[in-house]
């Protein structure tokens, strides 16, 4: 009788260590629900905000006839970007350096030639757009080439690497922030991500379920300049920490009673 008592105690043991939860918390996007995923990404991109530092190369089949919107720029230096039709490293995307414009506290910067530009409210798509028209005033054909050399997001919590990362592109989404640190751990809660934006000077904040796919129509799924993103630990994370230190001793101490009145019972 004792020795049926004893498993019975190993077997409730296994089966609280092996309980699995009814809902599952790891997987993301885990609706079947159809979501109109492209029209978000293509509307939804990041403004330009004030202290950013932009990055604006201006190229055409002739480098001498674009000089002048590259001041302070040497020629040696300039990269001719890839054309249509050519080899497309990195996934389409051209990397190159040029001349560096901060936003200032009006949302302006001072573009050679053209003037004082606004970029307040203004995507990089349609910031660009609207340079490569008043470039195209001067040259034929013009390629303008446009990045945010100081994009950087903040990762904290439960994630396998927390840090500042720097966006090469300046766009991203809160995967690519989450790619970058390593993903969340086991531990982190992924249906209550916080994150931190300010924006023009206001400050916001918001939590995001990442086990949903509905977060993806959210402006804030697509990153911001200085957003900070945390994951909160978990239920189980939580108990562990509030768990005695000497727990696993007292385990292994019990074991081995159970084993010996196993032995002694047994005869």
């Amino acid at each position: 009788m004792v020795k049926n008592f004893l498993y019975i105690i190993l077997a409730g043991f296994l089966i609280l260590s092996c309980k699995a939860k009814a809902v599952n918390e790891i997987d993301y996007l885990q609706n079947d629900e159809k979501i109109a995923t492209e029209q978000a990404l293509a509307t939804m991109h990041s403004t330009i905000q004030t202290g950013d530092i932009l990055v604006v190369l201006i190229s055409a089949k002739d480098q001498d006839v674009v000089r002048p919107f590259n001041q302070n720029y040497a020629s040696s230096q300039l990269v001719q970007p890839n054309l249509p039709g050519g080899n497309m490293p990195n996934n389409g995307i051209s990397t190159f350096s040029g001349p560096t414009y901060i936003v200032d506290a009006q949302g302006n910067i001072d573009f050679p030639v053209i003037g004082i530009l606004s970029t307040k409210g203004k995507s990089m798509v349609e910031f660009k757009d609207e340079l490569r028209s008043k470039v195209s005033q001067y040259v034929k054909e013009p390629t303008v080439n446009l990045r945010i050399s100081n994009f950087q997001v903040t990762v904290l919590g439960e994630v396998n690497r927390q840090g500042e990362y720097n966006i090469p592109n300046g766009q991203g989404t809160i995967f690519t922030a989450l790619g970058l640190a390593g993903d969340t751990t086991i531990y982190g809660e992924r249906n209550n991500v916080l994150i931190v934006r300010t924006v023009d000077g206001v400050l916001t904040k918001n939590r995001i379920n990442l086990l949903d796919d509905h977060f993806i129509s959210s402006p804030f799924y697509n990153l911001k300049q200085g957003d900070v993103i945390y994951i909160s630990a978990n239920k189980t994370k939580q108990k562990v920490a509030r768990l005695d230190p000497n727990t696993p001793i007292y385990v292994s101490v019990a074991g081995i009673i159970v084993t010996i009145l196993a032995l002694v019972f047994k005869k």
